[in-house]
């Protein structure tokens, strides 16, 4: 590399951005404010190894925390090295465990080809093994044992090691429930993501010819997001970079919002301590925020106790006051914030792409949601059902499981009757117990169905018709088996989904039927980036790819024009031109839950900071005086966090309630149709008759299916003949237009 080179590759670079990059020898903590540019300096910096320094690609470990931030890292890095970054290990933590443990897993237990467990299949195995036990799944639900289960996993202890500390009643249940739910991992070879840290740690601690093997490799080791790690991630870190101690990590204790996934704050609050020669570099400077918004940020996050000072600032503008309102109910709430995103995209030059709208939780996602669809408002819910997650897609991605491992017994007893095939769950659950009284697998006992009986001569106790069902399902998988040894993993597919007629199944389904084939064929279009793999090799990347694939990976910056909810976990590492943060209330941000423990109300406050300095130009903050609490709706008074924001940065609006009201209908939304009110307050004359066809701008042509008053105008139902489906539409606002028959 030529000084010039050098020169073009660090000009770009403040000067602590350029100390991150140039500092070569020994553990570096690098203190990177939000929107402070830490991917360019990750990047530049592994770039500035290879390039001036001259470290071999194949020596550098990046570990980042989602499959968005490696693939963004991946493809800068391609642009600043070329072909030589496909030498580089970078993945996500649990991929890059992964990865170790298809290598090297035999030392642990697990064959090259183990399934990766999600979260589905994890309460699956829970439920299954409570019931294994004779255990009341009311008295102890599965999702809060799976929870006790993966902490365990992320402190590194086994189930032995948990059960050895244990002090209470409910942990004693949790332990039996942990050895049963890894005596079935096991016997399925499959592990959940938390297995992936903790085997991996397994392995380092237990192997050290194996360990020794990736530190001498590894002469650099860079982790993102290091405030996220929890107590495994760590010790992989540690251990991997225990030869040449040349480990950098990236991150800020201010953005540290993920305890509840196990996140441990200690870890970048004590790195210096754990690395007394650590060199620190702050990068302070924000790229993202107008100083307004910065200023307002800072002041909220300054109350905390639990983090490292670093001086934050900007080059740009002033900005727009941040917007602090108030609506009477979440409905209000929903109205105002897109009265607003409406005035800004015709009066800023805003689009709906720019606008995210942020909550603490899920459900308040329902009012938005509503009104968006009320008024034909296009929007993208990032937190719904996963792609991933869907029923024809889990079921079509369990099949490929099995077929891979016919001995996933979680996965074959998911599939052994989708589509129906006269198999109950009785005459599973018979066939189950029959096989465990004999120590055999589901897989082996649907094998003694075929042959009849096992080799001891005693045939499984299932009557004619499940029995020749189960005869049935057998022999499809094991042809399938077969064809996945010698054809690649489209043919595989389209043989498998041909075989079971699936596309028959879901299409007599009315309920979206062909809306959930085209996720069937969505999938497939995944498959083929795996169409010239070797037959097999394929199809465990592609089941490895798909289990590794998060939610907000799966943002598509190609899809049409949509407004953004989103909750504030999941916008962490975004940023859009405009925020609207909603319910600003106690007992919503911060949570209820939180009240009582200074430590959860101090990641409150980081939650607030997130949300905050995700915004680019405008920021509004928002909330409702009333709000449904358990069923109940109750006054709610504003966030403390409001109160830290200073009074000069700060614009009120005058009351929303002023601003929307019942009585007036908004303004903006084209097309809509008045409907004079009668003296009861309701529309004088039915708008739509059942039966009529209509026609939606957007939506296109349907039956009206149903039409009733409601307050003071109609609810009008469709059933629309496009992918639209069914749609809810109130009359004096949706743009529905009769269709004259000719």
């Amino acid at each position: 590399m030529t000084t010039s080179s050098v020169q073009d590759l660090l000009s770009s670079l403040n000067p602590q951005q350029r100390e991150a990059v140039q500092h070569i020898e020994g553990p570096l903590l690098i203190l990177a404010g939000p929107g402070s540019g830490k991917t360019r300096v990750i990047t530049y910096r592994i770039a500035y190894l290879v390039r001036e320094v001259g470290v071999n690609p194949r020596r550098i470990m990046a570990m980042t925390f989602t499959n968005k931030a490696a693939k963004e890292m991946r493809e800068r890095l391609d642009r600043l090295l070329g072909p030589r970054a496909a030498e580089l290990s970078l993945g996500t933590f649990h991929s890059q465990c992964a990865a170790i443990l298809r290598r090297d897993g035999t030392h642990v237990g697990l064959e090259r080809n183990f399934h990766i467990y999600d979260d589905e299949d994890q309460i699956t195995v829970v439920k299954k093994s409570l019931l294994d036990m004779d255990m009341d799944s009311g008295k102890f639900p599965p999702r809060a044992i799976l929870s006790a289960i993966s902490r365990a996993k992320s402190l590194v202890q086994d189930a032995e090691q948990f059960a050895s500390s244990v002090d209470t009643y409910y942990e004693e249940i949790v332990a039996r429930v942990y050895r049963r739910y890894e005596s079935i991992l096991t016997s399925a070879q499959a592990v959940d993501f938390d297995d992936l840290l903790m085997k991996t740690h397994q392995l380092l601690m237990g192997f050290p010819e194996v360990a020794e093997r990736y530190q001498g490799r590894y002469l650099h080791l860079l982790v993102d997001e290091f405030q996220d790690t929890n107590v495994a991630q760590y010790a992989i870190a540690r251990h991997i970079a225990k030869q040449h101690r040349n480990i950098a990590v990236v991150g800020d204790p201010d953005q540290s919002i993920y305890s509840w996934r196990n996140a441990d704050l200690r870890n970048i609050l004590s790195f210096q301590h754990d690395h007394p020669e650590a060199q620190l570099v702050t990068l302070g400077e924000n790229y993202r925020s107008t100083k307004t918004i910065l200023e307002g940020a800072r002041n909220v996050i300054a109350a905390n106790q639990q983090r490292l000072e670093k001086e934050l600032f900007t080059e740009r503008h002033q900005g727009e006051k941040i917007v602090i309102a108030e609506a009477y109910n979440p409905e209000e709430e929903a109205l105002y914030v897109l009265q607003e995103v409406e005035r800004l995209r015709k009066t800023a030059d805003f689009t709906f792409n720019d606008v995210a709208v942020m909550y603490r939780v899920n459900s308040q996602s329902r009012a938005f949601e509503e009104t968006c669809l009320r008024f034909g408002v296009p929007y993208r819910l990032v937190g719904g059902v996963r792609f991933y997650q869907r029923r024809e897609v889990k079921d079509v991605i369990t099949y490929l499981r099995v077929i891979n491992n016919p001995y996933d017994e979680i996965s074959l007893a998911r599939i052994v009757n989708v589509p129906a095939r006269g198999i109950g769950q009785r005459s599973l659950e018979d066939l189950t117990f029959w096989a465990r009284q004999r120590n055999l697998s589901l897989w082996e006992a649907m094998q003694a169905v075929v042959k009849g009986r096992t080799e001891g001569g005693e045939a499984p106790p299932l009557a004619s018709r499940p029995a020749g069902a189960t005869a049935g399902i057998t022999g499809l998988i094991t042809d399938l088996i077969e064809q996945g040894q010698r054809v690649d993993i489209v043919t595989l597919l389209d043989n498998l989904l041909e075989r079971i007629k699936y596309k028959q199944h879901l299409v007599s389904d009315p309920d979206r039927g062909e809306e959930r084939w085209d996720n069937v064929m969505e999938l497939r279009g995944v498959a083929l980036q795996y169409k010239d793999w070797d037959p097999g090799e394929g199809l465990f990347a592609f089941l490895e790819n798909v289990a590794l694939v998060a939610d907000v990976d799966r943002m598509d910056e190609a899809e049409r024009e949509a407004l953004t909810l989103i909750t504030l976990h999941q916008a962490k590492g975004l940023e859009y031109p405009v925020v609207f943060m909603t319910g600003m209330e106690e007992g919503v941000l911060p949570h209820m839950r939180s009240m009582d423990d200074p430590g959860e109300m101090e990641e409150e406050r980081r939650l607030t900071y997130v949300g905050m300095t995700r915004a680019k130009d405008r920021l509004y903050m928002v909330r409702a005086f009333r709000r449904g609490f358990g069923g109940a709706s109750m006054p709610s008074g504003p966030s403390r966090f409001l109160a830290d924001i200073p009074e000069h940065i700060i614009s009120k609006p005058m009351g929303v309630r002023q601003v929307v009201t019942p009585a007036r209908q908004p303004s903006f939304w084209p097309g809509a149709r008045t409907v004079t009110p009668a003296a009861d307050g309701k529309p004088s004359v039915q708008p739509f008759k059942v039966g009529e066809k209509v026609k939606h701008n957007k939506f296109g042509e349907g039956v009206v299916i149903n039409c009733i008053a409601t307050n003071d105008d109609y609810e009008v139902t469709v059933a629309f003949r496009t992918d639209a489906g069914i749609k809810r539409l109130l009359a004096s606002f949706a743009p529905l237009e009769r269709v004259r028959e000719e």
